[in-house]
């Protein structure tokens, strides 16, 4: 009997956060990726969109609450309250410029990496939407408008301090 080695998964070395969102959401039919660039140093905004308990729940904009249950390494579940009385528990990954939170009818998808084209700048991508139970998809309806407000309250959180 000899050892041999167990088969290695694929790594998706080299790919920057907002690559691998945009790897994720092509695997989510309905998904829609919106991208910005912010004139903020990553470093300014990695902690925002960490946030889950504080900013992130101000920028979603359907969100009124969203609280951090639990966080164990890079896993984390929260829960939170739209501003239309559902609720959700999320399971997800946050990782320095990365945060994926899924519940079985919501996801978000959030990433910031450094502006390849201009110093000092953050490409940030979001995409999210409502879950279609069971399957790889997304509600299309508004998924690229949330996405944007999102951005953009981003934005202006970073403008305005």
């Amino acid at each position: 009997m000899t050892d041999t080695p167990l088969p290695q998964w694929p790594a998706a070395a080299g790919l920057d956060p907002v690559r691998r969102l945009h790897a994720l959401a092509a695997g989510v039919r309905g998904a829609r990726v919106t991208t910005r660039e912010i004139a903020a140093r990553c470093a300014e905004v990695e902690p925002l969109i960490a946030d889950i308990g504080g900013e992130l729940a101000l920028l979603v904009p359907d969100m009124r609450r969203l609280t951090l249950t639990r966080s164990d390494g890079d896993r984390v579940e929260a829960v939170a309250r739209s501003r239309f009385g559902m609720h959700a528990r999320f399971h997800g990954v946050r990782r320095p410029g990365w945060l994926w939170l899924q519940s079985r009818f919501v996801l978000i998808g959030i990433a910031a990496t450094p502006s390849a084209t201009t110093p000092g700048h953050t490409l940030v991508a979001f995409t999210g939407g409502v879950r279609v139970p069971g399957r790889a998809a997304l509600v299309p309806v508004g998924v690229g408008r949330a996405g944007r407000r999102v951005l953009e309250r981003l934005d202006a959180r970073l403008t305005t301090g």
